[in-house]
């Protein structure tokens, strides 16, 4: 036996639909809000690659079982990667 399955996407929930109106639709006018979020930007980058220098945090970048490869996987060329 079969049945029927339907391959359309159902609507969104309403939260889900919120989130969404307002990530594209409110307007950020203020200056202190844009330059705080470049601060953070900045930061969050500078301590990733600061974190490069670790061994303990690169490990973190590899393969989660050793040795695994994908042939036909996606190919990043991203800092501090040694694995293909």
């Amino acid at each position: 036996m079969s049945s029927h399955i339907s391959n359309e996407r159902p609507a969104a929930d309403k939260v889900l639909a919120d989130i969404a109106d307002y990530a594209l639709d409110y307007w950020i006018e203020s200056e202190l809000a844009y330059s705080t979020a470049r601060a953070c930007l900045i930061d969050t980058l500078g301590c990733g690659l600061e974190a490069l220098e670790y061994p303990a945090c690169t490990k973190l970048l590899g393969p989660i079982v050793p040795g695994t490869t994908v042939p036909n996987g996606a190919r990043h060329n991203q800092i501090g990667r040694a694995h293909v």
